[in-house]
């Protein structure tokens, strides 16, 4: 049966012009880089989520640095390369019109190529002063523990204020939501490639395309909620999936 899914989803990327891609940690986790939701992942079994939200940062911002760098230390120090995954679908933007909407904030699909990438929970690789809005590049973030803002105003006085993350913290509004939608609204193919789809609103997404009557695809290691949404649904690595395509 998953032989002949596999070639009906063969020949609809044959077909199709126009396709968006939503991906979610599970692509990255051939780069190097660990998931967070699946049993093996950073938050299994953990409760590491609640000192990554908004308001744990405005409360205790030196904390915060601490215990954000020891949740990310992986994709802060390590320079990490597209797989095959971001290579598919790289690919695929050769020849047609790939708008990748993704969860992830680790830069890997503009490093494989593609164009059109909406990053929805913002960049790991830069930091904000909320005060004065400098923007600090990743060696910067790395120099200290607490990474401060060292911008001197009109009278040599330093900003001094504590950086926050360019990400989507919990309790952040997500990023390119409406962007997303319209992307939808034009495909003619929707995939879910590694994603747990258990974030709002992106986990929303799916339901938007079917009720749009867009055929749609998920590839991911475990089941989801959302797998009653999709056409076709293949539980299995995303490299398993990929030596069935022709790209």
């Amino acid at each position: 049966m998953k032989k002949k899914e596999h070639e009906q989803v063969q020949a609809l990327l044959s077909e199709t012009k126009n396709i968006v891609v939503l991906t979610g940690a599970g692509i990255s986790t051939d780069s190097g880089i660990p998931d967070f939701r699946s049993d093996t992942g950073v938050y299994s079994g953990d409760e590491q989520w609640r000192y990554i939200t908004r308001s744990y940062y405005h409360g205790y911002p030196k904390d915060f640095w601490i215990r954000f760098k020891d949740i990310f230390s992986s994709k802060l120090t390590i320079d990490h390369k597209p797989n095959r995954g971001h290579g598919f679908i790289a690919n695929l933007d050769k020849s047609h019109k790939v708008t990748v909407l993704t969860q992830n904030v680790d830069g890997l699909h503009q490093k494989a190529g593609n164009q059109n990438v909406l990053a929805m929970h913002g960049s790991i690789d830069q930091a904000i002063c909320p005060k004065c809005k400098t923007v600090y590049d990743l060696s910067f973030i790395n120099k200290e523990p607490v990474p401060r803002c060292v911008k001197t105003n009109g009278k040599g006085k330093v900003c001094n204020f504590i950086l926050k993350p360019d990400v989507v913290l919990f309790g952040d509004d997500v990023r390119h939501y409406k962007e997303a939608e319209k992307a939808i609204e034009e495909a003619d193919l929707f995939i879910v490639m590694g994603s747990s789809l258990q974030v709002q609103p992106v986990n929303e997404l799916p339901y938007f395309a079917k009720m749009l009557g867009i055929p749609s695809v998920i590839v991911n290691r475990e089941s989801t909620e959302m797998d009653r949404d999709f056409n076709f649904v293949f539980h299995e690595e995303i490299s398993d999936f990929l030596t069935h395509m022709s790209y």
